[in-house]
């Protein structure tokens, strides 16, 4: 087979969450255990750092990632989705695996593939893993949705990293930021560190409570660590991390922009001091490398993502009320004309996410190419509904929508693409 056909087969014969979305989901770790067995147990053959949260994750295992190279190190990276190439979840030091590798794991394994009927996660967790195994020294690994349940949580990890909890995904992971918390509590090993990226009052004291059951030590970054004199210097962020009262980096630069990375990256420098304790003995200057030079060391995408000029195009995959807020402040504070090409799942709760939309901004309402994607139609009259917003389109495609956008907006204005994943995945 060709790596297209090897796409097409896996595509075709496993489902897949992020496209057909509820009947994809197996809450249990039966199938990941007998893939592990099958191929010989990879998730015990290499060092790794285990991260989970409703958003951050992504960026924070970038960042982690990126520091860990600057040191030296051959570093594992497996994130989800992908947005342009399966290959991006499978990657060691910013190098995506080569397709050969791919086409061979599914031809020697499709027996094993036939037998157990995984899921396109659980066997892409499984093919990362025999990846990373005898070749890297440490692997930094995003957990796909919860913890508990999660596929990725077949490995024993040096240090788990808990960014943030927030409501997505609750037909699943509970109704409550509470129970949301312990599935994602569900990472926090025996005897091993953890790290809370954002202390939250109404999960802090579930994750306390798993700690002290797993006799876990237990970090929360932001109680050590906090952020003033944020600044913009072109596309990065400057920012001043103090330690109570004293600074400790100053014009910190963060080589990814957007205002939740102020979130992520507390927990960043609080897992490199727990990492420091394990002896790893990484210095300053590794970490504010590491941190400036993510986007070089280990491309990422759709992280309030500059995709055009004149007019000013910025896509972001934050589709979460938490996620969509941070984004919908900074889209504010841009103080410019606002174009909002908005695209969304079928199983997303809007209710929550409406209230943050700016009402004085044109949409351009369309349908990501995905069959879990909302009718642009059906999307239209849930804002028909809401009333207020001026909705300049309905498009069946993200493309047709982007182009209508470029048409209306002037060279000052601004384009925003979001919504899903999926939406700003078609126009990368």
């Amino acid at each position: 087979m060709t790596y297209k056909q090897t796409l097409d087969y896996l595509f075709t014969k496993l489902p897949m969450f992020q496209r057909i979305g509820k009947s994809a989901y197996k809450a249990d770790l039966s199938n990941t255990i007998a893939l592990m067995n099958a191929l010989g147990n990879p998730q015990n053959n290499f060092k790794a750092i285990h991260i989970a949260g409703t958003n951050g994750k992504g960026s924070t295992s970038h960042f982690i990632a990126s520091i860990l190279q600057e040191k030296g190190l051959k570093v594992g990276l497996h994130t989800s989705p992908h947005l342009k190439d399966f290959r991006e979840r499978i990657q060691i030091n910013g190098k995506m695996c080569d397709e050969d590798f791919v086409i061979k794991f599914v031809n020697d394994n499709k027996q094993i593939i036939e037998d157990i009927e995984p899921s396109f996660f659980e066997l892409s967790v499984a093919m990362a893993f025999k990846y990373f195994e005898n070749r890297v020294d440490i692997a930094v690994i995003e957990v796909g949705m919860g913890g508990r349940l999660d596929s990725t949580n077949v490995l024993s990890p040096i240090l788990s990293i808990i960014t943030n909890i927030s409501f997505d995904h609750t037909q699943f992971l509970g109704t409550t930021l509470e129970s949301i918390a312990s599935e994602k509590a569900g990472i926090i090993k025996p005897d091993t560190p953890v790290v809370i990226s954002q202390t939250q009052q109404e999960t802090k004291q579930v994750f306390i409570d798993k700690a002290r059951l797993t006799k876990s030590r237990i970090e929360f970054a932001d109680s050590i660590y906090h952020i003033n004199n944020v600044r913009e210097n072109e596309n990065e962020l400057v920012i001043d991390v103090y330690n109570n009262k004293e600074l400790k980096y100053q014009n910190l630069i963060l080589g990814l922009q957007g205002d939740y990375q102020q979130k992520n990256i507390l927990g960043v420098i609080t897992a490199i001091d727990v990492l420091n304790d394990l002896g790893f003995d990484i210095s300053e200057t590794i970490l504010r490398k590491g941190i400036r030079n993510v986007l070089h060391n280990v491309p990422i995408l759709g992280r309030w993502q500059h995709i055009g000029s004149n007019p000013t195009i910025i896509c972001d995959t934050g589709h979460n009320e938490d996620g969509l807020r941070y984004v919908v402040k900074q889209l504010k504070r841009l103080q410019k004309p606002l174009h909002i090409v908005l695209g969304v799942v079928n199983d997303k709760d809007l209710s929550k996410i409406f209230p943050l939309l700016p009402k004085d901004a044109v949409y351009y309402l369309c349908k990501a190419d995905i069959p879990r994607g909302l009718d642009a139609d059906v999307l239209n009259g849930m804002f028909q509904q809401q009333g207020k917003f001026h909705i300049f389109g309905v498009y069946p495609s993200v493309r047709e929508a982007l182009e209508s956008a470029k048409a209306q907006a002037k060279n000052e204005d601004v384009i925003f693409v979001g919504g899903s994943t999926f939406t700003v995945a078609e126009v990368l």
